[in-house]
């Protein structure tokens, strides 16, 4: 990232300190302004890597932020923050430059996503993106790769039905692609260009998921001081991806059953149904038709989303696309990095084809950027995957020691988790294989004393 601050404007005291607050844990340098002509003035005599706005501002709107900015360098990336969630207002921001167009309220893992993709792309336009509270339309289909016969025709498959609306279940453990999946089906529907709506179902605020996916009236509830729109109402003539289905409360998969059955959704506080055309594509990391029979899932919603199933195998079943993916990300953060490394050794890619991978794509990606890092020459040895882990190990036994509670036990992992992961409760929830909620109730829990 460049050594410029990040630039924040709005005239909400707390909206400012949130993203501070979000941006100061991460590392960044960060300047604020309260006004757009505060922020222009320090534009105009300052250097910045990024600007992020508020859109609803007294005497200057962010729109008008951003078509100033873009007037004296149309390279800088502009984020909106909004809590208009209008399909319009978002295709007007991305026409005019914005890098984001992210709705609130929004959580600290938003925004540094938001913050990594607009500084590495400094000079391209959003892809406009929707996770849990921004829309993506993108441009291009997530590249897959592999050499797998049986993913191969799973993407065939894919291919065949994303012209139809039928609903989709993918299915697989975490790291295997899942959501690239679901891209690449939206990639290549009829409705292409149309909004991609994808919304993390665990991640959804408890008492507020009706009204997150489906939208609100004004007045409907004590707070609801604006029409919301919904997900599904975002994700109209396009996409909508339900990611860990299987977390949905149980009164919103009934509402959710009724949007597949009619084609209509309900805002909270709506007098008259409001009729969508949306693809469905539903995600899971656990058998959902195990947890049908657990009582946890609706058999009826589990069958309506079922109608084209997909299952992604787990590297380990697919060991022929490990050192193609090794290569891949070896050339990609080789470059990256600026490092000399070059290849890696055969007894490398041997003991990479002999590991289990549970963590699949996702823990190979980071195992190649790690060895890469600590490579001193142009050849990873094995030595540089696993570098500093008997360390840590040793440091481990030490804390995890005889006659500790298992509570104690299962808070000292999660802490640790969450550091090794820079504090992304999604990375850590998905490490752990557990749900982001049971992680937010969990940390909940420990902040409160009860461990």
């Amino acid at each position: 990232m460049d050594a410029h601050p990040i630039l924040i404007v709005g005239d909400e005291t707390d909206m400012r300190s949130a993203l501070l607050h979000a941006l100061d844990g991460s590392g960044y340098p960060v300047e604020t302004a309260s006004t757009g002509f505060e922020a222009l003035d320090k534009f105009k005599k300052d250097e910045f890597s990024l600007v992020i706005t508020d859109v609803n501002m007294a005497q200057m709107s962010g729109f008008e932020v951003l078509e100033k900015i873009k007037k004296m360098s149309s390279e800088i990336p502009v984020v909106l923050i909004t809590a208009d969630g209008s399909v319009d207002n978002a295709v007007e921001a991305m026409k005019k430059g914005a890098s984001d167009y992210i709705l609130r309220p929004f959580s600290h893992e938003i925004i540094q996503l938001a913050v990594r993709k607009a500084t590495k792309n400094r000079n391209g336009r959003a892809k406009i993106s929707f996770q849990n509270g921004y829309l993506r339309r993108d441009q291009k289909s997530k590249r897959i790769i592999t050499q797998d016969p049986k993913l191969i025709n799973i993407l065939k498959l894919a291919e065949n039905v994303a012209r139809s609306n039928a609903t989709i279940l993918i299915q697989g453990e975490s790291g295997t692609g899942k959501e690239m999946v679901a891209s690449y089906i939206h990639h290549h529907s009829s409705q292409n260009d149309g909004p991609y709506v994808a919304v993390n179902c665990a991640s959804l605020p408890d008492g507020l998921a009706e009204s997150e996916l489906f939208g609100h009236e004004k007045g409907s509830f004590t707070g609801a001081v604006n029409r919301k729109i919904g997900k599904f109402e975002l994700a109209n003539r396009g996409t909508i991806v339900l990611d860990e289905i299987s977390e949905m409360p149980m009164p919103i998969q009934a509402k959710l059953l009724r949007a597949l059955q009619e084609r209509i959704i309900d805002r909270v506080g709506g007098s008259r149904p409001v009729p969508i055309d949306v693809r469905v594509i539903a995600i899971s990391n656990i058998d959902v038709k195990k947890a049908v029979k657990e009582g946890k899932f609706r058999e009826d919603l589990y069958y309506r989303l079922n109608v084209i199933p997909i299952i992604i195998p787990p590297l380990r079943r697919r060991s022929g696309d490990i050192p193609l993916l090794a290569d891949h990300f070896l050339r990609k953060y080789g470059s990256n990095n600026g490092t000399g490394v070059k290849k890696m050794s055969d007894s490398t890619i041997s003991t990479l084809l002999n590991l289990e991978w549970r963590g699949n794509v996702r823990e190979l990606e980071n195992t190649v950027q790690r060895a890469i890092l600590l490579a001193d020459g142009e050849v990873i040895s094995p030595e540089h995957l696993f570098l500093g882990e008997a360390e840590s190990e040793e440091k481990d036994s030490v804390r995890i020691r005889p006659g500790l509670s298992v509570k104690e036990m299962e808070r000292k992992l999660i802490f640790m988790t969450l550091k090794d992961v820079n504090e992304n409760r999604t990375h850590a929830a998905e490490m752990l294989g557990i749900s982001i909620r049971t992680l937010r109730n969990k940390l909940h829990e420990y902040k409160e004393g009860e461990v």
